[in-house]
């Protein structure tokens, strides 16, 4: 692998289900690889985009192995291991490794409102696993919010080796850089890809990819070439996505990537109970912006 396994674009996947909703473990390899077809870098199984807390133990294991089988030389695997609390989650990190993935990345303890020392004791377990981990800062979930001194402390004793950063505050990015010059930060909302790409992102944990992946590489090259002419040119495409790339922040949002990969002609379907269907009008407007952006000639 030419770069980390963390670097570049690393696709949080949706997971298909069938006319039953058993996890179509065929449909998901057949997934992972168009995505390498198509300019990715790696995937994220089991991200919250895969829906992983609705999945059995032994699902949610296969969904991984899957990943990995289906993954061709050079594409990463970034397992999600996020669960309860420590011990879970190390269970998880050794199945992931075992399996065969490059990295993991852990959200803090998600059972409840962890104070600093309980998350650096969590970081600190995974880490002792000894694949590399890659905090995910979804504070809007968790309620547990990693700020950047506390992930300059989580780098430094050598826990984690980058942030998925999704809480959308684009200054986050220069702050981090300055306490930690060492930890890599990867966009973690698509509708700050731009902005946090200028800012110095060396990767990008995305979710639209699953529907678009040719167009969001392309803002992706240009936002992190470090040439400003090139943030220029992809602020047109950008535009023409955003009205989708901002769902990724919302609450409806693997219904509404799901939604966008059926509109594409990839299979997005039904997601699992508790996520129902869109109310009538919020699908078709997701529908307009998505036939919208193919008619701009986004793929």
């Amino acid at each position: 692998m030419a770069h980390q396994p963390w670097h570049g674009i690393t696709v949080a996947t949706a997971l298909p289900f069938d006319d039953e909703l058993a996890v179509d473990h065929d449909a998901y390899a057949a997934h992972v690889r168009w995505l390498a077809e198509n300019g990715m870098d790696g995937v994220v199984p089991n991200g919250s985009l895969g829906e992983y807390q609705t999945l059995t133990e032994q699902e949610r294991a296969r969904v991984v192995e899957t990943a990995v089988e289906a993954a061709p030389e050079g594409f990463a695997v970034m397992a999600g291991v996020a669960a309860y609390g420590a011990l879970e989650s190390c269970r998880w990190i050794e199945q992931a490794a075992k399996a065969g993935a490059h990295c993991a990345m852990l959200l803090p303890p998600n059972s409840y409102r962890a104070d600093r020392a309980a998350v650096v004791d969590h970081y600190r377990a995974a880490a002792s696993v000894g694949l590399p981990v890659v905090a995910y800062n979804n504070p809007i979930d968790t309620k547990v919010d990693l700020v950047p001194d506390l992930l300059a402390e989580l780098h430094a004793e050598g826990l984690i080796v980058a942030v998925k950063e999704f809480t959308g505050d684009v200054r986050r990015a220069y702050r981090i850089r300055e306490l930690a010059p060492g930890l890599d930060v990867l966009v973690g909302s698509d509708d700050v890809l731009l902005e946090v790409g200028l800012a110095g992102a060396v990767g990008w944990v995305s979710g639209y990819t699953n529907a678009l992946p040719v167009a969001c590489r392309r803002v992706y090259d240009l936002a992190t070439s470090g040439d400003p002419a090139d943030a220029v040119e992809a602020l047109a495409t950008y535009r023409d996505l955003h009205p989708l790339l901002r769902w990724d922040s919302q609450v409806e949002f693997v219904q509404a990537i799901k939604l966008s990969m059926d509109v594409v002609g990839r299979r997005g379907g039904r997601c699992r109970p508790p996520r129902l269907p869109l109310a009538p009008e919020v699908a078709a407007g997701i529908t307009r912006a998505t036939e919208a952006a193919l008619a701009a000639g986004h793929r």
